[in-house]
């Protein structure tokens, strides 16, 4: 699994270059900005959503209370680090959230792109099949609603585990890798579909090679970290760097 974490990382230099080389940039910039601008105004909401879901239930539960009648330093340190962490899950569950409605609001471009850099890489003049780019986009959003429908159960179960001591200090990685996997997920299923593997074949497919989905969804997720240029590049070099990958793994 390791080496396709590393080729699923190294695809995304390669889609700067390819997408570089072979002038792209009008799929990536309009779509992109797009994307940026959604995504600021979302964690914005968000991160205020959430703070408020964990003050409601600190306050419901009468923990808060307990904690300061304790005037125990070291348990007021667990009690933060405790809302940290589950502030973190609820981000990564909320971001999920959106990620999935923009991956159906993209799929006719991200369907587009993964089938023209497949064309650019074989050689093949690529020419527009509305039939088909119709087909993937049906496949793609029926991928982010069942990948939506998993994660969420995972999320949650997670979230459960991250009020158990010691074991909910790692909850937060769980969750990343959680949500990194099913983001690579749906960005390889468009080469999956090209290749005429059914949904269920896809899965199995990609489960055997979750190494690239990990990788895929790893940089995307860093990606954010560089604000506004990564922002508008991350879901377009997604999509031609999971393609690629693909490539890398049947080579």
């Amino acid at each position: 699994m390791l080496k396709e974490i590393v080729i699923a990382v190294d695809s995304y230099f390669k889609a700067h270059r390819f997408i570089s080389r072979h002038r792209l940039w009008k799929w990536i910039i309009i779509p992109g900005l797009i994307y940026a601008m959604l995504f600021a105004i979302s964690m914005y909401f968000f991160g205020k959503s959430a703070t408020g879901v964990i003050e409601y239930l600190t306050d419901a539960s009468g923990l808060r209370n307990w904690v300061q009648k304790m005037q125990n330093s070291w348990l007021g340190f667990l009690f933060t680090l405790a809302g940290v962490i589950i502030w973190i899950i609820l981000m990564f569950f909320y971001f999920s959230l959106f990620k999935y409605i923009w991956l159906i609001v993209g799929s006719p471009i991200f369907a587009y792109l993964s089938e023209k850099t497949a064309a650019i890489i074989d050689g093949k003049q690529h020419k527009a099949d509305a039939k088909q780019i119709l087909q993937d986009m049906a496949r793609g959003i029926r991928i982010a609603i069942r990948n939506a429908g998993w994660q969420t159960l995972y999320t949650l179960s997670i979230l459960v585990l991250s009020f158990i001591p010691l074991i909910g200090w790692a909850t937060p990685i769980l969750a990343l890798f959680v949500e990194c996997y099913y983001y690579g997920f749906s960005m390889l299923d468009y080469s999956c579909e090209r290749r005429r593997l059914s949904p269920a074949e896809s899965i199995a497919y990609i489960r055997r090679h979750r190494g690239l989905a990990i990788g895929n969804g790893i940089v995307f997720y860093l990606m954010h970290f560089v604000i506004i240029i990564g922002w508008v590049l991350a879901p377009a070099y997604a999509v031609v760097a999971a393609t690629i990958s693909m490539y890398e793994i049947r080579e």
